[in-house]
């Protein structure tokens, strides 16, 4: 059974970074118009989906975590409040899905559904942060935002599945 928490640890420890690089990538794009600011697509969700789907929810809860953290010390407070609030909350949802729906959503759908969730956590959280519920207008344009990189990166999970299937046979026997 310890060895079976090591090798879970582990592999965490790798998704978290593999998550972390891809945010870095994420945060050299420049600011997309008609967005509000810091809207990207979210790519580091790969990860997060991934966790969900074979590790459980509170490892992807932990890489939404430490990306949150990441968030904090590079870009301040309001960053990393945004980016726990939206993956928290894009994370449970991924994982119910995952466990749940799978076969109803698929993988692309999860993803859109999971990209919505966490645009959900992030406006929530723009409003508690600025007491202004004005914030909301953002909703359509992160909706259509939302569905457009939750489909993309819905592809582009399915694309990478046989690699970080790959990665976890290291890590289970």
């Amino acid at each position: 059974m310890k060895k079976n928490i090591a090798y879970k640890t582990a592999l965490s420890a790798i998704l978290c970074a593999l998550a972390l690089s891809l945010g870095f990538l994420e945060s050299l794009i420049p600011p997309i118009p008609l967005l509000p600011p810091g809207a990207k697509p979210g790519l580091s969700n790969i990860i997060t989906m991934f966790a969900a789907g074979s590790i459980g929810l509170a490892q992807a809860i932990m890489i939404v975590v430490v990306k949150g953290c990441f968030a904090f010390v590079t870009r301040g407070f309001t960053a990393g409040i945004m980016s726990l609030s939206g993956g928290i909350f894009s994370a449970v949802v991924m994982y119910f899905l995952l466990k749940y729906s799978g076969k109803i959503f698929g993988l692309i759908g999860i993803s859109v559904l999971s990209a919505l969730a966490h645009n959900i956590g992030q406006l929530f959280a723009a409003v508690f942060i600025t007491g202004t519920a004005s914030i909301a207008y953002y909703a359509p344009a992160l909706a259509v935002f939302g569905i457009a990189t939750g489909a993309i990166t819905g592809v582009i999970f399915k694309a990478v599945i046989p690699a970080l299937d790959k990665l976890k046979q290291h890590f289970f026997i």
